[in-house]
Protein backbone atom coordinates (compact mmCIF):
# COMPACT_ATOMS: atom_id res chain seq x y z
CA UNK A 1 0.00 0.00 0.00
CA UNK A 2 1.48 3.64 -1.06
CA UNK A 3 -0.83 6.56 -0.20
CA UNK A 4 -0.33 10.09 -0.85
CA UNK A 5 -1.41 13.02 1.72
CA UNK A 6 -3.30 15.50 0.60
CA UNK A 7 -3.56 18.75 2.16
CA UNK A 8 -6.40 20.33 0.78
CA UNK A 9 -9.10 17.24 0.43
CA UNK A 10 -12.24 19.98 -0.52
CA UNK A 11 -10.68 22.15 -3.10
CA UNK A 12 -10.35 24.36 -0.81
CA UNK A 13 -7.52 25.88 1.54
CA UNK A 14 -9.93 27.68 4.17
CA UNK A 15 -12.39 24.79 4.16
CA UNK A 16 -9.99 22.45 4.68
CA UNK A 17 -8.04 24.26 6.95
CA UNK A 18 -11.26 24.76 9.20
CA UNK A 19 -12.15 20.33 9.34
CA UNK A 20 -8.31 19.96 10.20
CA UNK A 21 -9.33 22.29 13.04
CA UNK A 22 -12.26 20.33 14.59
CA UNK A 23 -9.88 17.76 16.56
CA UNK A 24 -8.44 21.03 17.82
CA UNK A 25 -11.75 22.27 18.71
CA UNK A 26 -12.88 19.51 20.40
CA UNK A 27 -10.21 19.14 22.58
CA UNK A 28 -10.25 22.42 23.81
CA UNK A 29 -14.07 21.58 24.34
CA UNK A 30 -13.76 18.63 26.40
CA UNK A 31 -11.50 20.27 28.46
CA UNK A 32 -12.47 24.33 28.81
CA UNK A 33 -15.98 24.06 28.98
CA UNK A 34 -17.02 20.19 29.66
CA UNK A 35 -14.47 19.55 32.30
CA UNK A 36 -14.01 16.27 31.41
CA UNK A 37 -10.96 14.45 32.69
CA UNK A 38 -7.67 14.71 30.81
CA UNK A 39 -7.35 11.59 29.69
CA UNK A 40 -11.15 10.60 28.78
CA UNK A 41 -11.21 14.18 26.96
CA UNK A 42 -8.05 12.58 25.23
CA UNK A 43 -8.76 9.50 24.42
CA UNK A 44 -11.76 10.68 22.87
CA UNK A 45 -10.22 13.95 20.96
CA UNK A 46 -8.28 10.60 19.31
CA UNK A 47 -11.08 8.97 18.23
CA UNK A 48 -12.58 12.11 16.87
CA UNK A 49 -9.27 13.14 14.87
CA UNK A 50 -8.85 8.95 13.62
CA UNK A 51 -12.12 9.67 12.15
CA UNK A 52 -11.70 13.11 10.39
CA UNK A 53 -8.19 11.37 8.97
CA UNK A 54 -10.46 8.43 7.68
CA UNK A 55 -13.45 10.42 6.66
CA UNK A 56 -12.29 13.68 5.28
CA UNK A 57 -8.53 12.99 4.36
CA UNK A 58 -9.14 9.74 2.94
CA UNK A 59 -6.17 8.15 5.02
CA UNK A 60 -6.49 4.36 4.94
CA UNK A 61 -7.69 2.72 8.29
CA UNK A 62 -4.77 0.29 8.79
CA UNK A 63 -2.47 3.80 8.12
CA UNK A 64 -4.63 5.27 10.65
CA UNK A 65 -4.50 3.39 13.27
CA UNK A 66 -0.46 2.31 12.69
CA UNK A 67 0.38 6.41 13.23
CA UNK A 68 -1.70 6.68 16.54
CA UNK A 69 -0.48 3.65 17.69
CA UNK A 70 2.95 4.63 16.99
CA UNK A 71 2.40 8.06 18.93
CA UNK A 72 1.06 6.10 21.73
CA UNK A 73 4.14 4.17 22.36
CA UNK A 74 6.02 7.29 21.85
CA UNK A 75 3.63 8.72 24.94
CA UNK A 76 4.73 5.39 26.90
CA UNK A 77 8.92 5.93 25.55
CA UNK A 78 10.59 7.91 26.25
CA UNK A 79 8.10 10.48 27.60
CA UNK A 80 6.11 8.91 29.88
CA UNK A 81 9.15 7.17 31.27
CA UNK A 82 10.67 10.72 32.39
CA UNK A 83 7.23 11.41 34.08
CA UNK A 84 7.29 8.24 36.60
CA UNK A 85 11.35 8.44 37.22
CA UNK A 86 11.04 11.93 37.77
CA UNK A 87 8.20 11.90 40.18
CA UNK A 88 9.13 8.89 41.97
CA UNK A 89 12.92 10.50 42.65
CA UNK A 90 11.19 13.81 44.05
CA UNK A 91 8.57 10.88 46.37
CA UNK A 92 11.99 9.20 47.57
CA UNK A 93 12.64 12.61 49.33
CA UNK A 94 9.32 12.41 50.80
CA UNK A 95 9.45 9.02 51.80
CA UNK A 96 12.78 9.10 53.07
CA UNK A 97 11.63 12.24 55.44
CA UNK A 98 13.99 14.22 53.81
CA UNK A 99 12.07 16.76 52.02
CA UNK A 100 11.64 18.31 55.36
CA UNK A 101 15.02 19.50 55.37
CA UNK A 102 15.01 20.50 51.63
CA UNK A 103 11.72 23.03 52.99
CA UNK A 104 13.82 24.44 55.71
CA UNK A 105 16.94 24.89 53.30
CA UNK A 106 14.67 27.12 50.91
CA UNK A 107 12.81 28.80 53.99
CA UNK A 108 16.13 29.69 55.18
CA UNK A 109 16.93 31.72 52.03
CA UNK A 110 13.54 33.14 52.12
CA UNK A 111 9.82 31.59 53.62
CA UNK A 112 7.91 34.55 51.01
CA UNK A 113 6.33 32.00 48.65
CA UNK A 114 6.71 35.03 45.64
CA UNK A 115 10.80 34.52 46.13
CA UNK A 116 10.55 30.74 46.60
CA UNK A 117 8.37 30.59 42.93
CA UNK A 118 11.22 32.61 41.22
CA UNK A 119 13.81 30.50 43.01
CA UNK A 120 12.28 27.03 42.34
CA UNK A 121 9.69 27.19 39.17
CA UNK A 122 11.67 29.68 37.12
CA UNK A 123 15.53 29.30 37.87
CA UNK A 124 15.66 25.66 39.06
CA UNK A 125 13.25 24.38 36.91
CA UNK A 126 15.23 26.08 33.80
CA UNK A 127 18.31 24.51 34.83
CA UNK A 128 16.15 20.98 34.79
CA UNK A 129 14.56 22.14 31.13
CA UNK A 130 17.80 23.04 29.81
CA UNK A 131 19.46 19.39 30.63
CA UNK A 132 16.68 17.19 30.41
CA UNK A 133 14.22 18.65 29.06
CA UNK A 134 10.38 16.84 27.99
CA UNK A 135 8.62 17.08 31.84
CA UNK A 136 11.31 17.02 33.91
CA UNK A 137 11.29 20.78 34.80
CA UNK A 138 7.19 20.44 35.66
CA UNK A 139 7.68 17.50 37.55
CA UNK A 140 10.30 17.88 39.62
CA UNK A 141 10.11 22.06 40.40
CA UNK A 142 6.24 21.38 40.83
CA UNK A 143 6.20 18.45 43.18
CA UNK A 144 9.12 20.86 45.06
CA UNK A 145 6.91 23.43 45.44
CA UNK A 146 3.90 21.22 47.33
CA UNK A 147 6.37 20.19 49.12
CA UNK A 148 6.99 23.41 50.24
CA UNK A 149 3.81 24.11 50.90
CA UNK A 150 2.08 25.98 47.53
CA UNK A 151 -1.29 25.35 47.01
CA UNK A 152 -1.27 22.50 44.74
CA UNK A 153 -3.11 24.14 42.08
CA UNK A 154 -0.71 27.29 41.59
CA UNK A 155 2.32 25.14 41.83
CA UNK A 156 1.32 23.44 38.63
CA UNK A 157 0.39 26.65 37.13
CA UNK A 158 3.45 28.59 38.07
CA UNK A 159 5.68 25.55 37.30
CA UNK A 160 3.93 25.94 33.70
CA UNK A 161 4.36 29.67 32.88
CA UNK A 162 7.79 29.64 34.20
CA UNK A 163 8.87 26.54 31.55
CA UNK A 164 8.11 29.44 29.17
CA UNK A 165 11.57 30.90 29.45
CA UNK A 166 13.91 27.94 28.83
CA UNK A 167 11.87 25.77 26.31
CA UNK A 168 13.67 27.11 23.30
CA UNK A 169 16.79 25.84 24.33
CA UNK A 170 15.44 22.97 26.31
CA UNK A 171 17.36 19.55 26.49
CA UNK A 172 20.72 21.12 25.35
CA UNK A 173 19.28 23.32 22.46
CA UNK A 174 17.55 20.15 20.64
CA UNK A 175 14.88 22.58 19.47
CA UNK A 176 17.08 25.01 17.94
CA UNK A 177 19.65 22.04 16.37
CA UNK A 178 16.79 20.54 14.88
CA UNK A 179 14.95 23.75 13.04
CA UNK A 180 18.60 24.30 11.58
CA UNK A 181 18.32 20.86 10.40
CA UNK A 182 15.03 20.57 8.93
CA UNK A 183 15.45 23.97 7.26
CA UNK A 184 18.97 23.30 5.54
CA UNK A 185 20.22 26.83 7.66
CA UNK A 186 22.75 28.02 9.99
CA UNK A 187 22.54 26.88 13.41
CA UNK A 188 23.84 30.02 14.80
CA UNK A 189 22.16 32.34 13.10
CA UNK A 190 18.74 30.76 14.56
CA UNK A 191 20.11 30.74 17.56
CA UNK A 192 20.98 34.53 17.95
CA UNK A 193 17.57 35.08 16.37
CA UNK A 194 15.74 33.04 19.11
CA UNK A 195 18.49 34.83 21.68
CA UNK A 196 17.36 38.25 20.43
CA UNK A 197 13.26 37.12 21.29
CA UNK A 198 13.15 35.15 24.04
CA UNK A 199 15.33 36.88 26.53
CA UNK A 200 12.23 39.85 26.27
CA UNK A 201 9.91 36.79 27.03
CA UNK A 202 12.52 35.64 29.80
CA UNK A 203 12.63 39.41 31.54
CA UNK A 204 9.10 39.30 32.04
CA UNK A 205 8.51 35.90 32.87
CA UNK A 206 9.33 36.48 36.65
CA UNK A 207 7.07 39.64 37.18
CA UNK A 208 4.13 37.84 35.92
CA UNK A 209 4.50 34.87 37.69
CA UNK A 210 4.38 37.06 41.12
CA UNK A 211 1.49 39.34 39.85
CA UNK A 212 -0.64 36.20 39.07
CA UNK A 213 -0.10 34.83 42.81
CA UNK A 214 -0.17 37.67 44.60
CA UNK A 215 -1.11 40.80 42.68
CA UNK A 216 0.14 44.13 41.45
CA UNK A 217 1.02 45.79 45.08
CA UNK A 218 2.77 42.52 46.63
CA UNK A 219 3.89 42.11 43.38
CA UNK A 220 6.09 45.85 43.60
CA UNK A 221 7.27 45.05 46.91
CA UNK A 222 9.83 42.30 45.42
CA UNK A 223 10.27 44.16 42.02
CA UNK A 224 13.97 44.60 43.32
CA UNK A 225 13.89 40.69 43.65
CA UNK A 226 11.92 40.01 40.58
CA UNK A 227 14.31 42.66 38.59
CA UNK A 228 17.65 41.01 39.79
CA UNK A 229 16.42 37.55 38.69
CA UNK A 230 14.92 38.70 35.55
CA UNK A 231 17.65 40.31 34.69
CA UNK A 232 20.48 37.96 35.33
CA UNK A 233 18.63 35.37 33.37
CA UNK A 234 17.54 37.12 30.24
CA UNK A 235 20.92 38.88 29.86
CA UNK A 236 22.74 35.64 30.09
CA UNK A 237 20.65 34.15 27.90
CA UNK A 238 20.86 36.52 25.80
CA UNK A 239 25.01 36.74 25.68
CA UNK A 240 24.96 32.59 25.25
CA UNK A 241 22.63 32.14 22.58
CA UNK A 242 24.45 34.99 20.34
CA UNK A 243 28.21 34.37 21.14
CA UNK A 244 28.37 30.75 22.02
CA UNK A 245 25.47 28.81 20.37
CA UNK A 246 22.31 26.98 21.16
CA UNK A 247 23.40 24.24 23.81
CA UNK A 248 23.97 25.68 26.62
CA UNK A 249 21.45 29.15 27.00
CA UNK A 250 19.18 27.88 29.69
CA UNK A 251 21.42 26.11 31.89
CA UNK A 252 24.05 29.69 32.21
CA UNK A 253 20.94 31.43 32.84
CA UNK A 254 19.50 29.22 35.17
CA UNK A 255 22.53 29.08 37.30
CA UNK A 256 23.08 32.78 37.22
CA UNK A 257 19.53 33.67 38.12
CA UNK A 258 20.16 30.79 41.11
CA UNK A 259 23.27 32.94 42.17
CA UNK A 260 22.09 36.06 41.64
CA UNK A 261 18.78 36.19 43.35
CA UNK A 262 20.36 33.98 46.02
CA UNK A 263 23.11 37.03 46.76
CA UNK A 264 20.48 39.46 46.80
CA UNK A 265 18.05 38.06 49.40
CA UNK A 266 20.95 37.57 51.86
CA UNK A 267 21.48 41.02 51.36
CA UNK A 268 17.61 42.37 50.95
CA UNK A 269 14.65 41.03 52.52
CA UNK A 270 10.45 42.07 51.80
CA UNK A 271 8.60 44.18 54.26
CA UNK A 272 5.70 41.54 54.56
CA UNK A 273 6.15 37.70 53.73
CA UNK A 274 3.62 36.35 51.50
CA UNK A 275 1.62 33.22 52.17
CA UNK A 276 -1.39 31.64 50.93
CA UNK A 277 -5.03 32.73 52.04
CA UNK A 278 -5.39 30.18 55.28
CA UNK A 279 -2.11 28.45 54.93
CA UNK A 280 -0.41 27.14 58.32
CA UNK A 281 2.83 28.09 58.84
CA UNK A 282 5.51 26.02 60.70
CA UNK A 283 4.55 27.91 64.59
CA UNK A 284 0.82 26.90 63.90
CA UNK A 285 0.07 30.69 62.65
CA UNK A 286 -2.59 31.08 59.92
CA UNK A 287 -1.84 33.49 57.49
CA UNK A 288 -4.26 35.65 54.95
CA UNK A 289 -2.21 37.08 52.51
CA UNK A 290 0.84 37.54 53.98
CA UNK A 291 2.62 37.25 57.72
CA UNK A 292 4.59 39.99 59.56
CA UNK A 293 8.28 39.45 58.50
CA UNK A 294 8.85 38.75 62.31
CA UNK A 295 6.83 35.62 62.07
CA UNK A 296 8.14 34.60 59.68
CA UNK A 297 11.45 34.35 60.77
CA UNK A 298 10.61 32.68 64.04
CA UNK A 299 8.41 29.78 61.99
CA UNK A 300 11.78 29.39 60.11
CA UNK A 301 14.48 29.00 63.00
CA UNK A 302 14.90 25.34 62.72
CA UNK A 303 18.84 24.59 62.42
CA UNK A 304 20.20 21.94 60.30
CA UNK A 305 23.88 20.82 59.61
CA UNK A 306 25.44 21.06 56.03
CA UNK A 307 25.79 17.35 56.25
CA UNK A 308 21.83 16.72 56.40
CA UNK A 309 21.31 19.77 53.85
CA UNK A 310 23.68 18.19 51.06
CA UNK A 311 22.12 14.58 51.92
CA UNK A 312 18.35 15.90 51.63
CA UNK A 313 19.30 17.76 48.18
CA UNK A 314 21.55 14.79 47.27
CA UNK A 315 19.34 13.35 44.87
CA UNK A 316 18.56 16.37 43.02
CA UNK A 317 22.05 16.93 42.99
CA UNK A 318 23.13 13.85 41.45
CA UNK A 319 20.33 14.25 39.07
CA UNK A 320 22.29 16.86 37.78
CA UNK A 321 25.39 15.41 37.39
CA UNK A 322 24.25 12.26 35.58
CA UNK A 323 22.08 14.04 33.14
CA UNK A 324 24.75 15.93 32.37
CA UNK A 325 26.81 13.31 31.88
CA UNK A 326 23.93 11.03 29.62
CA UNK A 327 23.85 14.38 27.60
CA UNK A 328 26.56 16.55 27.72
CA UNK A 329 29.60 14.10 26.88
CA UNK A 330 29.97 13.08 23.39
CA UNK A 331 31.88 9.77 24.95
CA UNK A 332 29.02 8.29 27.04
CA UNK A 333 26.50 9.30 24.45
CA UNK A 334 27.97 7.50 22.06
CA UNK A 335 28.41 4.27 23.96
CA UNK A 336 24.84 4.55 25.33
CA UNK A 337 23.44 5.48 21.78
CA UNK A 338 25.13 1.76 20.50
CA UNK A 339 22.59 -0.12 22.44
CA UNK A 340 19.53 2.09 20.40
CA UNK A 341 17.08 -0.23 18.93
CA UNK A 342 15.66 1.83 15.59
CA UNK A 343 12.28 -0.52 15.16
CA UNK A 344 10.70 0.23 11.39
CA UNK A 345 6.72 0.64 12.65
CA UNK A 346 4.65 -2.18 10.38
CA UNK A 347 2.51 -0.46 8.09
CA UNK A 348 3.58 2.98 8.11
CA UNK A 349 7.22 3.31 7.56
CA UNK A 350 8.12 5.09 3.83
CA UNK A 351 4.22 3.82 3.09
CA UNK A 352 3.35 7.87 3.32
CA UNK A 353 4.09 10.65 1.02
CA UNK A 354 4.25 14.27 1.87
CA UNK A 355 3.85 16.43 -0.77
CA UNK A 356 3.52 20.10 0.83
CA UNK A 357 2.24 22.64 -2.17
CA UNK A 358 4.27 25.22 -1.29
CA UNK A 359 7.24 23.24 -1.36
CA UNK A 360 6.32 21.44 -4.15
CA UNK A 361 8.17 17.80 -3.67
CA UNK A 362 7.47 14.52 -2.75
CA UNK A 363 9.31 12.25 0.03
CA UNK A 364 8.45 9.96 1.64
CA UNK A 365 7.19 9.80 5.35
CA UNK A 366 9.82 7.98 7.71
CA UNK A 367 8.22 6.13 10.98
CA UNK A 368 11.12 4.63 12.90
CA UNK A 369 10.47 4.06 17.09
CA UNK A 370 13.58 5.03 19.08
CA UNK A 371 13.75 2.53 22.00
CA UNK A 372 16.74 3.78 23.57
CA UNK A 373 16.89 1.92 26.80
CA UNK A 374 20.05 3.30 28.03
CA UNK A 375 20.18 6.90 26.35
CA UNK A 376 16.32 8.19 27.33
CA UNK A 377 17.24 11.10 29.76
CA UNK A 378 14.46 8.31 31.91
CA UNK A 379 16.84 6.12 32.68
CA UNK A 380 19.42 8.76 33.98
CA UNK A 381 16.65 9.71 36.47
CA UNK A 382 16.21 6.01 37.38
CA UNK A 383 20.13 5.78 38.00
CA UNK A 384 19.64 8.89 40.13
CA UNK A 385 16.27 7.75 41.99
CA UNK A 386 18.60 4.02 42.87
CA UNK A 387 21.85 5.67 44.13
CA UNK A 388 19.25 8.11 45.88
CA UNK A 389 18.14 4.78 48.06
CA UNK A 390 21.60 4.65 49.72
CA UNK A 391 22.15 8.26 49.86
CA UNK A 392 18.84 8.68 51.86
CA UNK A 393 19.07 5.76 53.58
CA UNK A 394 15.79 3.28 52.47
CA UNK A 395 15.26 -0.01 52.32
CA UNK A 396 14.78 -1.79 49.16
CA UNK A 397 11.45 -2.91 50.54
CA UNK A 398 10.15 1.17 50.88
CA UNK A 399 12.11 2.25 48.22
CA UNK A 400 10.19 -0.52 45.85
CA UNK A 401 6.81 0.62 47.64
CA UNK A 402 7.86 3.88 47.18
CA UNK A 403 7.92 3.07 43.16
CA UNK A 404 4.60 0.95 43.46
CA UNK A 405 3.09 4.09 44.44
CA UNK A 406 4.23 5.91 41.68
CA UNK A 407 3.20 3.52 38.81
CA UNK A 408 -0.56 3.88 40.51
CA UNK A 409 -1.11 7.22 41.20
CA UNK A 410 0.34 7.97 37.55
CA UNK A 411 -1.52 5.54 35.65
CA UNK A 412 -4.39 7.57 34.55
CA UNK A 413 -1.59 10.90 33.32
CA UNK A 414 0.24 8.52 31.38
CA UNK A 415 -3.44 7.20 29.85
CA UNK A 416 -3.76 10.90 28.70
CA UNK A 417 -0.03 11.49 27.40
CA UNK A 418 -0.11 8.20 25.45
CA UNK A 419 -3.83 9.37 23.94
CA UNK A 420 -2.24 12.83 23.75
CA UNK A 421 0.70 11.63 21.31
CA UNK A 422 -1.68 9.41 19.64
CA UNK A 423 -3.43 12.24 19.00
CA UNK A 424 -0.45 14.01 17.59
CA UNK A 425 1.04 11.18 15.00
CA UNK A 426 -2.30 10.88 13.67
CA UNK A 427 -2.21 14.68 12.98
CA UNK A 428 0.65 14.39 11.77
CA UNK A 429 0.52 11.46 9.39
CA UNK A 430 -2.74 11.76 7.69
CA UNK A 431 -1.77 15.26 6.69
CA UNK A 432 -4.12 17.30 9.18
CA UNK A 433 -0.85 19.48 10.85
CA UNK A 434 0.28 20.69 7.64
CA UNK A 435 -3.02 21.60 6.18
CA UNK A 436 -3.14 24.00 9.39
CA UNK A 437 0.23 24.87 8.71
CA UNK A 438 -0.78 26.00 5.25
CA UNK A 439 -3.68 27.44 5.93
CA UNK A 440 -1.77 30.29 8.61
CA UNK A 441 0.96 30.43 5.60
CA UNK A 442 -1.68 32.40 3.19
CA UNK A 443 -1.82 34.90 5.00
CA UNK A 444 0.60 37.44 2.72
CA UNK A 445 2.73 40.15 3.98
CA UNK A 446 0.87 39.67 7.50
CA UNK A 447 3.06 36.48 7.73
CA UNK A 448 5.59 37.45 10.00
CA UNK A 449 3.01 38.38 12.89
CA UNK A 450 1.38 34.47 12.27
CA UNK A 451 4.32 32.76 11.93
CA UNK A 452 4.64 32.26 15.70
CA UNK A 453 1.05 30.98 16.03
CA UNK A 454 2.01 28.21 13.68
CA UNK A 455 4.72 27.13 16.28
CA UNK A 456 2.23 27.69 19.06
CA UNK A 457 -0.06 25.28 17.07
CA UNK A 458 2.56 22.69 16.53
CA UNK A 459 3.82 22.31 20.14
CA UNK A 460 0.05 22.49 21.18
CA UNK A 461 -0.18 19.14 18.87
CA UNK A 462 3.07 17.50 19.79
CA UNK A 463 3.85 19.23 23.11
CA UNK A 464 7.42 19.80 22.34
CA UNK A 465 9.25 22.80 20.47
CA UNK A 466 11.40 20.19 18.92
CA UNK A 467 8.57 18.02 17.09
CA UNK A 468 7.18 21.70 16.09
CA UNK A 469 10.50 22.61 14.67
CA UNK A 470 10.81 19.73 13.08
CA UNK A 471 7.50 19.94 11.69
CA UNK A 472 7.00 23.50 10.33
CA UNK A 473 10.63 25.43 10.24
CA UNK A 474 10.78 24.34 6.62
CA UNK A 475 7.35 25.79 5.94
CA UNK A 476 8.78 28.83 7.73
CA UNK A 477 11.68 29.04 5.56
CA UNK A 478 10.02 28.87 2.05
CA UNK A 479 7.15 31.16 3.23
CA UNK A 480 9.74 34.04 3.89
CA UNK A 481 11.20 33.61 0.41
CA UNK A 482 7.84 33.95 -1.34
CA UNK A 483 7.07 37.20 0.37
CA UNK A 484 10.24 38.52 0.76
CA UNK A 485 10.94 38.29 4.78
CA UNK A 486 14.29 36.92 6.24
CA UNK A 487 13.78 33.24 6.68
CA UNK A 488 15.69 33.41 9.65
CA UNK A 489 13.45 35.08 11.79
CA UNK A 490 10.40 33.31 10.49
CA UNK A 491 12.36 30.04 11.25
CA UNK A 492 13.11 31.26 14.52
CA UNK A 493 9.51 32.70 15.68
CA UNK A 494 8.78 29.30 15.07
CA UNK A 495 10.36 28.04 18.08
CA UNK A 496 9.51 31.37 19.76
CA UNK A 497 5.78 31.10 19.21
CA UNK A 498 5.82 27.05 20.32
CA UNK A 499 7.57 28.16 23.62
CA UNK A 500 4.06 29.82 24.85
CA UNK A 501 2.00 26.95 24.22
CA UNK A 502 3.93 24.54 26.42
CA UNK A 503 1.84 25.41 28.83
CA UNK A 504 -0.93 24.76 27.42
CA UNK A 505 0.68 21.50 26.02
CA UNK A 506 -1.94 18.47 27.11
CA UNK A 507 1.37 16.39 27.73
CA UNK A 508 2.45 19.09 30.04
CA UNK A 509 -1.01 19.03 31.48
CA UNK A 510 -0.56 15.90 32.44
CA UNK A 511 2.91 15.88 33.96
CA UNK A 512 1.55 19.15 36.04
CA UNK A 513 -0.93 17.16 37.07
CA UNK A 514 0.51 14.15 37.97
CA UNK A 515 3.73 15.78 39.67
CA UNK A 516 1.11 17.95 42.19
CA UNK A 517 -1.85 15.20 43.12
CA UNK A 518 -4.63 16.96 40.59
CA UNK A 519 -5.04 14.53 38.35
CA UNK A 520 -8.69 14.91 37.21
CA UNK A 521 -8.49 18.81 37.15
CA UNK A 522 -6.75 19.21 34.09
CA UNK A 523 -9.80 21.11 32.67
CA UNK A 524 -9.32 23.72 35.45
CA UNK A 525 -5.63 23.88 34.71
CA UNK A 526 -6.16 24.32 31.31
CA UNK A 527 -8.31 27.08 31.68
CA UNK A 528 -6.10 28.43 34.30
CA UNK A 529 -3.13 28.65 31.85
CA UNK A 530 -4.47 29.32 28.36
CA UNK A 531 -4.92 33.03 28.97
CA UNK A 532 -1.49 33.35 30.01
CA UNK A 533 -0.50 31.34 26.92
CA UNK A 534 -2.67 33.45 24.71
CA UNK A 535 -1.02 36.81 26.33
CA UNK A 536 2.45 35.42 25.94
CA UNK A 537 1.78 34.61 21.95
CA UNK A 538 0.26 37.85 21.48
CA UNK A 539 3.73 39.36 22.88
CA UNK A 540 5.58 37.15 20.63
CA UNK A 541 4.06 37.76 17.37
CA UNK A 542 4.04 41.52 17.61
CA UNK A 543 7.75 41.11 18.26
CA UNK A 544 7.95 39.28 15.07
CA UNK A 545 6.14 41.73 12.94
CA UNK A 546 7.85 44.85 14.29
CA UNK A 547 11.64 42.47 13.75
CA UNK A 548 10.43 41.52 10.00
CA UNK A 549 9.82 45.72 9.29
CA UNK A 550 10.52 48.43 11.01
CA UNK A 551 13.10 46.59 13.35
CA UNK A 552 14.88 44.78 10.78
CA UNK A 553 18.20 45.39 11.71
CA UNK A 554 17.88 42.61 15.03
CA UNK A 555 18.14 40.29 12.64
CA UNK A 556 21.63 38.79 12.38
Amino acid sequence: MHWVQNYDPFGNLAVSFFVACIPIIFFFWALAVKKMKGYVAGLLTVLVAVLVAIIVFKMPVSLAVSATVFGGFQGLWPIGWIIVTAVFLYKLTVASGHFKIIRDSIASITEDRRLQALLIAFSFGAFLEGTAGYGTPVAIAGGLLVGLGFNPFYAAGLCLIANTAPVAFGGVGIPILTSAQVANMDVMAISQMVGRQVPLLSLFVPFWLVFIMSGWKRTIEVLPAILVCGLSFSLTQFITANYLGPELPDITSAIASLVALTIFLKVWKPKTIFRFKNEKSEDGLVSGSEVTEQAATQSSNMHHSLKQIIQAWSPFILLVGIICIWGGLDSVKKALNSLTMMISVPFLDGVIDKTQPIVNESVPYEAVYKFDLLAATGTAILVACLISKYLLQLSWKKWIQTFRNTIKELTFPLIMVVSVLGFAYIENYSGMSATLGLGLASTGVAFPFVAPIIGWVGVFLTGSDTSSNALFSNLQKITGNQIGVDSTLLVAANSTGGVTAKMISPQSIAVATAATGLVGKEGSLFMFTIKHSLFFLAITALITLLQAYPLHWMIP
